[in-house]
């Protein structure tokens, strides 16, 4: 299909809407009937799937993915390599009512670096969803989410503990810790946080372990 190329390598499918001013970095592409409002700020590297809506005033960092049917509204802010999944639902008014305008008491919802939403998930807004956390397809958070934690059911309550990789650690040893079984990385377990202890949360994953070679069932056995 068609795309408008611009010199900053940008990739923006004919059917999509881009509105005057806003900030997209290089390497970035905008697919089917995306509509990116005046005022929004998208990093490098990005990739928006067909029906995306990014609202005034909203910032995305880079190499962030959003998948088809998302909307992202004002308050909302993405980290760096934040994955949001098809038709998940985000919010920016608790108490939101037609005959009474809140525009200026939008509320912000942080997506902490390498945050993973899934399918048909529902982010209550006035929330911090942690770096690397893991929500699960279909559910409902409502409060805010530490690092690492995996998120299920409606209300999302914690089930675990998930690598930067998506695994679910398992099996801690005297200390604590527990190892991913794709990335090889130990992750300590104390006072109910969880750290990263071979490399560090901002750092990018190193050469020959930022693809992946194996399903997740294969990892599962």
């Amino acid at each position: 299909m068609p795309r408008i190329t611009d010199s900053d390598g940008v990739y923006i499918h004919e059917s999509a809407y881009v509105d005057e001013p806003v900030t997209i970095g290089k390497g970035t592409k905008i697919w089917h009937f995306c509509h990116i409002t005046a005022n929004a700020e998208i990093g490098n590297s990005c990739v928006f799937g067909q029906n995306v809506f990014v609202a005034g005033g909203v910032k995305i960092g880079n190499r962030v993915k959003v998948q088809n049917n998302v909307s992202i509204y004002t308050g909302c802010e993405l980290e760096d390599e934040v994955f949001l999944g098809p038709s998940c639902v985000l919010t920016n008014v608790t108490n939101p009512r037609s005959q009474v305008n809140r525009h200026s008491l939008y509320e912000k919802t942080l997506f902490r670096r390498g945050a993973t939403i899934g399918a048909n998930a529902t982010i209550v807004c006035g929330i911090t969803i942690g770096r690397y956390a893991f929500i699960g397809a279909g559910s409902v958070v409502t409060k805010d989410v530490p690092d690492y934690a995996l998120m299920l059911g409606n209300p999302a309550r914690q089930k675990g503990w998930m690598s930067r990789h998506g695994h679910v650690l398992k099996n801690p040893d005297e200390a604590g810790v527990m190892i991913c079984p794709e990335s090889g990385f130990r992750y300590e377990h104390s006072e109910n946080t969880l750290r990263c202890l071979d490399l560090d949360e901002d750092a990018p994953l190193p050469d020959g372990l930022n693809k992946g070679e194996k399903s997740y069932r294969e990892f599962r056995g």
